[in-house]
This record gives structure tokens, C-alpha cells and sequence, in this order.
């Protein structure tokens, strides 16, 4: 059985650029939440987002690329040289057939979407770009990182709402571990932060109106939570063979051990109320990583912010667990960079990365009223020193889509 690492890391986030700045910002529970200024949002009922702050898409493409890609693509070109360079990978060494990459978007080029319907409403057809749908369907990040790097290997962009980047990394890591390819760029990005992708959540009464106090707006597994945040970014890993990996020396975060996937099967956006779903996407990311759960010690969770989805997966995080759950250091990147839809996942898994290298789980902020039915030790508002070996990591979506990455130490 062939195995899978991590040797490098991409990040925009809206709490830093980079894995270094993002990881420190954690560390420090720095929240990412503030007053939209993307769009004016003085009129909507949400005026609060996560954005990317200083985001010069000029780093990373030139003036003609940069107006023909969407922000997200944007977010997902940045991400991607970033973990090529982190990983030090020579990609004109590689073999291009056996090169591939994986990345996803739940929303796509939404913020394109909109400037161009409103272009053929207020000035008809002939208005509306030529560049339109290349910019705006989801699997546009995937083809221009793949157009950067020449890989002619696998490509694939899973769309599953707010699961999409962990169903993406697990099929990049599935394609690894079956030989068809060996190095996969995989991840997720999303920039959904516009008129309408505020205003459509804020319709369903899914985000947060704690509009006058945007840090502490995002508050997961908190008795006082109200909804998530809006955030964006992207992550982007170099998933390779482990043999491939160790013939060229590169450094390695950790091994991806095993993937879980389930359905709900039971309401549009609402979580099966019994957690079976998420507890069967968990339990089977343990049996491929040959994990029990006692191996494991720390969750990643989708720890979302929403009255729903914290106390439900507390629910499936015990069902899975059992008494070692009250062991378990459990937390949510969301609580500093907000809901990155179909980016979460990967933004998630950088962070669980560099709490497996550092021995630091970062805190999860905004904890400041405990819920009798959110019950787990959530490293609240300070980070906690702790060696790691084993961890999962959750992603759970809008139709009742689930999926866990299982994620362990190499030791060589």
C-alpha cells in the first residue's frame, strides 16, 4: 500500500498570509472578524465578514492574468506557488503525467457571477464579459494551478458546500495511494464574501448579527453563539508518495492516515439531529487509518458557530469516542478566521499540521459561556501545549455531506 505525506503548506487566510503569520495569529487567538468594506454592506442585516486583508494578487500573477481570474482563483494561484515553494519541489523535475492537482470551491466566482448579471440587467447582453464563465465555474482554481505548473496528471474540484475541501484532499489522497499519481497540489479556496453570498445566508438566519462586536461574533460550542461568520482564503498542501518524498529529502508534516465520507440523507442544510452521519464519516476515517480512538488526540472540528451544527457534533465527537472524548483536545479554527466554506477544510488541516510539528493546539476563542450540551474540553481562549500523534479533522456540509481526514506523526 502505497503511503501519503504533507511536505508543503499554502495559506491566505484572513489572519495572515503564509503558514508562519497564519500559525502565529492562532496561537495568539487573533480574531480575523471585522466590518465588511469588500462591498457596502451598511444596509444588510450582517455587516461583518472574515476578509483577506492585503492581498495583492501582483505577487503572484501578472496585470492581464490577474483581471481574468476571479479573487478565488486569486486566493488558490497564492496558495499553491506558496506550498510549492514551502515543500522546496522542483516541478520542472517531475514526471507531468504523474503530477496532479486537486482543489476545491463550494461557491466559485461568485463575486464574477454577480458583476456580470448585474452588467446584463443595467446594460444587456453585449455587456456581459467573454471571460465570465471561465472565471466563475468552481473548477477554475484546479485548471489554473495545474496551466502554472504544467500537470497533466489527475485533476479533479469536488464540490460539496462546506465539505468540499476535505473531499477533495481525501480523493487527492485516494489517487496517491492507488499509483495514479504521485504529487498532488490539493486543498480549497473561496471568495463568497460579496453582496449576494452575504445576503442569501443572512436570509437563511445562518450567520451571525453580532454586527457591533465583530470579534467576538464567531464563537463556537459557546451557550451564547447565534451563526457563523463569513470568511475566505485558501489552503493549499503538496500531497506526495511517501517513497517520492524521501528520494528527493523533503520535509515531511505528517502522514495522511485515512478519509471517511457519509451523507446525512435527511434535510437541505440541517444536520442529521442524531450525528449518525458525521459519527459514520469519523469512525470510517479511523478503520482505513487503523486507528482506535484512544490513538487519537485531537479534533479538528467544524465547530461552525451555529446553534445546530456545535451541540450535533459534540454529540457524534462522543458517539465516536466514547469516555476517551473527555480526553480529547477539541477546537475550532473558525472562531478566528470565520467560515471559509469550501476552503474550510484546508484551512483546518494546515492548522492541525502545525499543532502535529509544534506540539501547540491553538485555542478556541470567544469561548466564554459553556453549553450543558457542548461538554468537551474546547481549549478555550489560550493555546495548550501538547504532543500529538494522531488527529482527525471535520468537514461537514449544506445537503448532509461529510468528510474526516485522519492525520498522523512520521516517524520515518
Amino acid at each position: 500500500m502505497r503511503r501519503v505525506v504533507i511536505t508543503g503548506i499554502g495559506v491566505v487566510s484572513p489572519i495572515g498570509l503564509g503558514k508562519r503569520a497564519y500559525w502565529d495569529a492562532l496561537k495568539a487567538g487573533t480574531s480575523g472578524v471585522g466590518h465588511i468594506t469588500l462591498f457596502d454592506a451598511s444596509d444588510y442585516p450582517v455587516r461583518i465578514a472574515a476578509e483577506v486583508k492585503d492581498f495583492d494578487p501582483l505577487r503572484w500573477m501578472d496585470k492581464k492574468e490577474a483581471r481574468r481570474a476571479d479573487r478565488v482563483i486569486q486566493f488558490a494561484v497564492a496558495a499553491a506557488e506558496m506550498a510549492v515553494e514551502d515543500a522546496s519541489l522542483k516541478v520542472d523535475s517531475l514526471d507531468k503525467e504523474r503530477f496532479g492537482v486537486y482543489l476545491a470551491s463550494g461557491e466559485g466566482g461568485i463575486s464574477t457571477t454577480w458583476d456580470n448579471v448585474n452588467a446584463l440587467i443595467q446594460k444587456g447582453p453585449e455587456r456581459v464579459s467573454p471571460f465570465f464563465i471561465p472565471m466563475m465555474i468552481s473548477n477554475m482554481p484546479a485548471a489554473y494551478v495545474a496551466m502554472r505548473y504544467g500537470a497533466k496528471g489527475p485533476n479533479i474540484c469536488v464540490v460539496t458546500a462546506c465539505a468540499s475541501a476535505n473531499h477533495t484532499m481525501g480523493e487527492a489522497f485516494e489517487a496517491i495511494k492507488r499509483g495514479i499519481a504521485d504529487v498532488i497540489l490539493t486543498g480549497g479556496a473561496e471568495a463568497a464574501i460579496t453582496p449576494i453570498g452575504i445576503a442569501g445566508f443572512a436570509s437563511m438566519k445562518a450567520l451571525s448579527t453580532r454586527n457591533e462586536e465583530p470579534g467576538k461574533a464567531s464563537r463556537p460550542f459557546d451557550a451564547q453563539r447565534d451563526g457563523f461568520v463569513m470568511g475566505e482564503g485558501a489552503a493549499v498542501f503538496v500531497f506526495e508518495e511517501l517513497g517520492h518524498a524521501l528520494s528527493r529529502g523533503a520535509k515531511i508534516y505528517g502522514e495522511v492516515l485515512g478519509y471517511g465520507m457519509s451523507c446525512d440523507a435527511y434535510h437541505i442544510t440541517a444536520p442529521d439531529p442524531d450525528g449518525y452521519g458525521a459519527a459514520m464519516a469519523m469512525r470510517l476515517a479511523l478503520k482505513e487509518a487503523g486507528l482506535s480512538p484512544e490513538a487519537v488526540q485531537y479534533v479538528n472540528a467544524h465547530g461552525t458557530s451555529t446553534p445546530l451544527n456545535d451541540r450535533i457534533e459534540t454529540m457524534a465527537i462522543k458517539s465516536v469516542f466514547g469516555e476517551h472524548a473527555r480526553r480529547l483536545y477539541v477546537n475550532s479554527t473558525k472562531s478566528m478566521i470565520g467560515h471559509g466554506l469550501g476552503a474550510a477544510g484546508a484551512l483546518e488541516l494546515a492548522a492541525a499540521l502545525m499543532a502535529l510539528e509544534e506540539g501547540v493546539i491553538h485555542p478556541t476563542i470567544n469561548y466564554e459561556e459553556p453549553d450543558p450540551e457542548c461538554d468537551l474540553n474546547y481549549v478555550p481562549n489560550r493555546p495548550v501545549e501538547a504532543q500529538v500523534e494522531a488527529l482527525i479533522s471535520n468537514s461537514f456540509g449544506f445537503g448532509g455531506h461529510n468528510a474526516v481526514l485522519a492525520v498522523g506523526r512520521w516517524r520515518g
